[in-house]
């Protein structure tokens, strides 16, 4: 959104609007005076003869009397000849015109036949009208829709380069107009929970119109919805003391009572919904539920106990409430076979989507709230680059998202309330499903239901229709001894009758003969864990040979879920071969599809597969040998999309051999799209590289995938990976394994903002490679150090380091990494104060990788040049190379990247005294983040700050100096002092 006039569509001007035939004459006063018949521009003269078309245009078909058209070209001194001047445009006009447009009456003129919305002025007033409709039917997305589109006819000043009294009255009127819409839509957006979004574009509008106080009501309304409450406190305060200064006045009593709505924390001032789909894109409805079995039996009381908490969610009984539901009991009891099914008969209630999660909360490593956020947004149609960092910024996110959805979460296998609140929608309309092996009794609000066995009768009802009914009738006293041996656990019933179904020549007695046996059941028939392990154990032993094999070694993978190729990779087989052999495990309810493609363990199944691959396996070897085979397929896919982003880099000939090949992509967003989709199997392959032989490719593996570090989405997995790495190196003794594993730490570190973490990784980092006499890892480390003087202000010493860097680059034929750190050369002399020096190593950084093809790690030279130029006060260059630097940053999904660039425009226009859109550039950073961590979150609030006081809103400033002071404070910045400067001059001085 902006705070001026809107750019309308880009489509040439000849062409019609919606509706209208292509040949029709058409006007624009929203703007130039223009006319265009179809695709032809036309000539609308001089000056006074657009004015006087203009003049009839804006009398909508009635007459203009010749005094009336004088008057409004010359107003009270017309010249001696105004009568003939009048009728010598006119008659020019009607040569261009269509014929009958422009008619002579009673003295006067009026332009008629024009057809519907010919007029740009005529079409705004239709759609303004058409919004107002909408919204009184409450149908707010459309009509926030119609006045965007009504605001977008605007095309600059209305009436632009028109003369006299008549153009200016006019012009005043329309421009009024177009306040009073852009003033309903903004009041809209707020109702429909845009507030985040909004106070950019309310910001600059209250610096260009200072006195509107419902712009300033607005913006106040806007920060308090966005936590911001002391700025919006200081709007109050800057838009007192100006009326006061320029006119003289109070604040009018509805700003008044704004205010002390605020400093009582009314509630009728929370949040509202948030906005619904807009009407242009499709809304996005997931439907992750996975498939319910068609053979579901008893549970009637329970179905109906839950039903009825979903129809308290849906409205269907005594109104909409958030319903949470909590279903616990031991493993194998059939908590998720109940909750699926429930939830798909309430699926009619939820029509805007039921999402799923399997938690993984009985293994060692249960799923980690902020990753399954992540899942969940995206799956409602929000952007990777949208997707915040921190747990609590996702699920703040998450709950906007469903706010006015009714959508239904599936929880399964949770580890405890801890992990599960986060997930939880929070709004009413809304309803999730819990199963946990443990009573959630600390989660708030939640219905609690233990699930115990099934009944002797729901138990047998289950095997009879699995099994069919003509084998169970005739041995009815032998499907009982089955369904008892199997302690009524309704997964060892489903497998056992399963086993019984495929084996045509068995009979129910056979089965019931062979479970007598305590070997194979009595420990796990007792009760716990080892119950399901047994009833695991019957499934297991239905496996042929081939089945059996790809149960036991994918049950070795530590990552939430395994895609086919991967699979492939660990079994060592073609991919046909694979997907025929998985999806036939899939069938024994031994493995889950947890998407086309995808293949995912049950968390207790898993953890058999694995006993079952430690008892069965022949050679330890053999285990070892198939992840082994994982790593390498991760290692030589991940080399591949490096080598794609990073043309000229030799990293990737420097890296472990690997012996089993990886996918290959033509196209650089299908590679990105692998990496950024396989990050947490990905990572979880390298955490699990314990073994000498793997750690090399696993800390290689971690490099090649560190555009998930910029990315903002997996920053913290990486984080916890490369420490992971880092103490498994060096317990190992691989001083060239560790050397590597802490240059990616340094890497995250300086993401993160963290300089004397990152220092000290760096050291350690040069030691170990400079002692292992890789070369590779001692450039790249050379210029990590380089870019942590320039956080501390060594720029002699970063000068330094990038030398080095680039000759360590230029030894081993690396142009893309001496094209990097030439960039961050350019940054050290810029420190230095050598500006041109600067320009032109920034020059040479593009020059070297505009020869390199792929754009990825251009974008970092159009960076560094654009600060040059910036520092040499050429604004309108710089501004033109971090513009090619952001939209690089955003097309391959470099989130911080892109915040960081937000944030040096805002300088640029800042320097050039351009305080709204520095203050619109600022805040966009603050919505994306920046690398650098809170360090840099202080330098954005801090210039924010600046260009507020700029445009007389002292009291936000000074509420942005204060935040800004605390996130110094926090990370230690030397900035301190200057934000102190800031807030109290005086006393700094």
């Amino acid at each position: 959104m902006d705070g001026g006039p809107r750019v309308p569509e880009q489509r040439r001007p000849g062409f019609p609007a919606e509706g209208e035939e292509s040949g029709a004459l058409r006007f624009g006063v929203l703007g130039p005076v223009r006319a265009w018949r179809g695709e032809e521009t036309l000539t609308t003269g001089s000056p006074q003869q657009r004015a006087l078309l203009a003049a009839l245009l804006l009398r909508e078909g009635r007459t203009a009397t010749a005094a009336e058209l004088i008057d409004a070209l010359w107003g009270e001194e017309p010249p001696s000849q105004a009568l003939a001047a009048v009728r010598t445009y006119a008659s020019r006009l009607r040569k261009v015109l269509d014929p009958g447009v422009l008619v002579s009456e009673s003295g006067g003129y009026a332009v008629r036949g024009l057809t519907e919305g010919a007029l740009d002025l005529a079409r705004a007033q239709d759609l303004a009208a058409g919004a107002e409709k909408a919204r009184s039917a409450g149908d707010l997305c459309h009509a926030r829709d119609l006045l965007r589109r009504a605001l977008d006819l605007w095309d600059g000043e209305v009436l632009a380069g028109v003369p006299g009294p008549y153009a200016h009255t006019q012009r005043v009127r329309l421009d009024e107009w177009r306040l009073q819409l852009l003033e309903t839509r903004l009041d809209m957006d707020l109702e429909q929970g845009c507030h985040a979004e909004a106070v950019s574009e309310l910001t600059a509008l209250t610096a260009a119109h200072p006195l509107r106080e419902r712009l300033r009501e607005l913006l106040m309304l806007a920060l308090y919805r966005s936590g911001r409450q002391a700025e919006a406190l200081a709007v109050y305060a800057d838009t007192r003391r100006l009326l006061a200064d320029e006119l003289g006045v109070d604040p009018r009593p509805g700003l008044q009572e704004l205010q002390h709505r605020i400093l009582q924390a009314d509630p009728g001032l929370a949040e509202p919904p948030a906005p619904a789909e807009e009407t242009a894109p499709a809304t996005v409805r997931p439907a992750q539920l996975p498939a319910t079995v068609p053979d579901f039996t008893g549970r009637a009381a329970f179905v109906r106990e839950l039903s009825d908490v979903l129809s308290a969610a849906s409205g269907e009984t005594t109104g909409r409430v958030m319903a949470v539901s909590a279903l616990a009991g031991i493993g194998g009891v059939g908590k998720t076979t109940l909750a699926v099914h429930v939830a798909h008969q309430a699926r009619a209630a939820f029509p805007d989507g039921q999402l799923y999660v399997d938690l993984q909360g009985a293994g060692a490593r249960p799923a980690e709230p902020e990753t399954v956020l992540g899942s969940f947004l995206r799956a409602l149609g929000t952007a990777d680059s949208a997707i915040p960092d921190s747990l609590e910024e996702r699920a703040a996110l998450y709950r906007s998202v469903l706010d006015g959805r009714r959508v239904l979460v599936l929880l399964d296998n949770a580890r405890d309330a801890a992990q599960v609140r986060p997930l939880l929608p929070g709004t009413d309309g809304c309803a999730a499903l819990v199963t946990a092996r443990v009573r959630m009794v600390d989660l708030a609000g939640a219905h609690l239901v233990d699930l115990d066995v099934m009944s002797p009768e729901e138990a047998l009802a289950l095997f009879t229709k699995i099994v069919g009914e003509e084998r169970v009738a005739s041995e009815r006293e032998a499907a009982l001894d089955v369904v008892g041996a199997c302690g009524f656990l309704p997964l060892a019933i489903r497998i056992a009758a399963s086993r019984l179904a495929a084996r045509r020549t068995w009979t129910v007695s056979v089965l019931a003969a062979k479970l007598a046996d305590e070997r194979r059941r009595l420990d796990e028939l007792q009760a716990g864990d080892q119950a399901v392990e047994a009833t695991f154990e019957l499934g297991y032993g239905q496996l042929e040979p081939a089945q059996a094999r790809a149960f036991r070694l994918l049950g070795l993978a530590d990552g939430p879920d395994i895609s086919l190729a991967a699979a492939a990779a660990v079994l060592d087989l073609p991919a046909e071969d694979t997907e025929d052999v998985l999806e036939s495990l899939v069938d024994t309810s031994l493995l889950e599809s947890a998407a086309p493609g995808r293949y995912r363990f049950h968390d207790l199944v898993r953890l058999y597969a694995r006993a079952c691959a430690e008892r069965d396996e022949n050679l330890p070897s053999e285990r070892e040998a198939a992840l082994s085979r994982l790593l390498d397929f991760y290692l030589a896919t991940a080399a591949g999309v490096y080598a794609i982003e990073r043309p000229g880099d030799r990293l990737v000939e420097d890296l472990e051999p690997t012996r089993y090949p990886g996918l290959r992509f033509e196209d650089g967003s299908k590679a990105l799209d692998w990496l950024y989709s396989e990050a947490a199997a990905l990572l979880s392959s390298v955490r699990q590289a314990t073994s000498s032989d793997r750690l090399r490719p696993a800390v290689d593996l971690l490099w090649a995938a560190k555009d998930l570090i910029e990315s903002g989405a997996n920053s913290h997995q990486y984080e916890t990976t490369a420490r992971a790495m880092c103490e498994a190196t060096r317990a190992a003794g691989d001083t060239r394994a560790e050397g590597r594993a802490r240059t990616t730490l340094t890497n995250v570190l300086l993401v993160y903002g963290r300089i004397q973490q990152a220092e000290e990784e760096a050291r350690l980092a040069m030691e170990l490679a400079t002692s292992a006499k890789d070369a590779t890892a001692v450039s790249w480390v050379a210029n990590d150090r380089g870019l942590i003087c320039l956080h501390q202000g060594r720029h002699a010493d970063g000068k330094v380091f990038f030398e080095q860097a680039i000759q360590g680059h230029r030894a081993a034929d690396n142009r893309l990494g001496e094209a990097v750190t030439l960039a961050n050369l350019s940054r050290s002399y810029l420190a230095l104060g050598d500006v041109s020096k600067a320009v032109h190593i920034a020059r040479r950084s593009l020059a070297a990788h505009s020869q390199l093809g792929r754009p990825m790690r251009r974008a970092s030279a159009h960076f560094a040049l654009g600060l040059a130029l910036a520092k040499a006060n050429r604004h309108a260059e710089a501004l033109g190379q971090f513009s090619d630097a952001q939209s690089i940053f955003g097309d391959h999904r470099q989130r911080l990247w892109v915040g960081n660039t937000h944030f040096r425009i805002a300088e640029v226009h800042l320097a050039a005294g351009q305080f709204a859109p520095a203050a619109q550039h600022a805040e966009q950073a603050l919505a994306l983040g920046c690398v650098g961590g809170d360090r840099m979150r202080g330098n954005v609030v801090t210039l924010l700050g600046r260009a507020l006081a700029a445009l007389g809103q002292a009291g936000r400033a000074r509420a942005c100096w204060q935040e800004a002071l605390h996130l110094y404070e926090q990370s230690g910045a030397a900035e301190a002092s200057e934000v102190r400067a800031l807030i109290s001059p005086t006393s700094a001085a």
